[in-house]
Formats: structure tokens, sequence, C-alpha cells
């Protein structure tokens, strides 16, 4: 069996949680909304560098859907910002051939942001130089509660046969089915948890946690991720014999 691996070291699908919006605001005695606002900025720079790097997918959790028992006035603060978001960005990453997808739950915003988010996607379906995909309103239980209702619909309707369901059936009812799992996550502000971010797909993701605060990220922090990620030997349950090259005649010392 061999393991899927990332080119040259560079991670085909990054994924992001980005953590520390609120206690950058809060060392500055500033309103949380505020620190929303200034980790926009740090996106831009993500996106830029993963496109110069050659990144085929990103994935940035934008909003859990945990994030709905936040304060009212956040909750309002931070559809604004996304609202904002899709009005300002997406011509702009259509331009440079990024193609934007949403995944989670829609039902829960305003008819205006699901709106803008179907334009969106509409708009970018046929660009190829990176998917951006935005987790909003999203939550890892909820994609695998999701998958597991749309194969037990297939097998009341007679399509499917229970003793057909696997790891393999499964994992073409998640979000993102058609694209390379996460080769690297990224975590910002110093958790060290997942926080219900893609449970399905980061079976053998790569972890990287920094203590950096979102809205400081800069090109030196996510490269030293890079670096890391690409000193890494990714076993996928085989062992480390398994996985390393065997040296040839070409490549052993004289």
């Amino acid at each position: 069996m061999s393991a899927p691996s990332a080119t040259s070291g560079v991670p085909r699908h990054v994924a992001v949680i980005m953590d520390g919006n609120g206690r950058w605001a809060a060392r500055r005695r500033r309103p949380r909304a505020i620190g929303h606002r200034a980790g926009a900025r740090a996106v831009n720079l993500c996106i830029d560098f993963c496109i110069e790097r050659g990144v085929q997918v990103l994935t940035l959790f934008a909003f859990s859907s945990e994030n709905w028992g936040r304060p009212a006035d956040e909750v309002g603060a931070l559809m604004k910002l996304f609202l904002n978001a899709l009005d300002r960005e997406v011509g702009e990453l259509h331009r440079r051939g990024v193609q934007v997808r949403f995944i989670g739950d829609r039902d829960r915003f305003d008819p205006a942001i699901t709106a803008r988010m179907r334009a969106a996607e509409a708009l970018t379906a046929g660009n190829g130089r990176l998917v951006l995909a935005i987790a909003a309103s999203y939550g890892g239980r909820q994609d695998i509660a999701s998958a597991a209702r749309a194969l037990a619909v297939e097998v009341a309707e007679g399509r499917l046969r229970p003793e057909a369901i696997d790891e393999a059936a499964m994992a073409r009812r998640v979000a993102l089915a058609d694209l390379p799992a996460p080769d690297l996550f990224i975590r910002t502000g110093g958790d060290l948890r997942v926080s219900n971010f893609l449970l399905w797909q980061l079976a053998y993701t790569e972890l990287w946690f920094t203590e950096v605060l979102w809205p400081d990220l800069d090109a030196a922090t996510l490269q030293q991720a890079f670096d890391d990620f690409a000193g890494r030997q990714r076993r996928f349950g085989l062992t480390g014999d398994q996985v390393a090259p065997t040296p040839t005649a070409d490549t052993m010392a004289p």
C-alpha cells in the first residue's frame, strides 16, 4: 500500500483554525469585533502565501456551529464582517484564479449572506489556482452526522446495502470529499486542540500549533510551519522503514 504524499515537501491541502482575534483586541483594550477585523488582513496574507507556494487547497475555519452561542453583538459583528468580505474580496479572488467554496450549515445564515455565498461559488467555480474552502457554521461532528444520514437515506431507499457502508463510502459524503485530505493543520493562538474541525478529514494530518495570535500572523510564521511539515516523515500507519525511500546505487555514498 502506498501512502499519499505532498509534492516536494509542500502540503497540498492546508487547514487553518484562525484563533486569537478576541485576545488580540483585549490586549489592546478594544472590542472583540476590532480583533476580527484585524484578522481579515491575516486571511489575505495566508491566501497569498499559499498561492505563492503552490498549495492546492486552503481551508479556513471562519465560524463554527458552536459560535452561534457567542454574545449576540459579537455574532452580529462577525456576520457583518463576513458579508462585507464577500462583497469586497470575491472579485479579486476570482481575478487571481481562486475557487471559493463554503462548507457548513447555511440554514442559520441570513438570506443575504447565503445569496452571496452562492454567487461567489458560481463566479469562481471554474478557477483552479487555489481552492479556498471556508468553513462557516461548520462542525466536524455535524459533518459526520450529515454523511451518516445520507447513507441511511440510501439504505432506506434500497440504493445501498448496509454491508456496503465502509470508510470509503463515508469519506465520499463528508465535506470536501472531492479534494485531498489536509496534509497540514495550523492553529494560531496557542490552544492545543482541533475544536471540532474536520474531524474525519484530519485523521492523518500533521498538526502544527503556534502562540502567535491570528492578527499577528506573518509569512515567517507560515514558513516555519511549512518547514516543520517538510521535515516530518508521514507514515499513515506504516513503519518508518516502509515509507522511507529505498537507497539506490545512485544515492548511496561511494
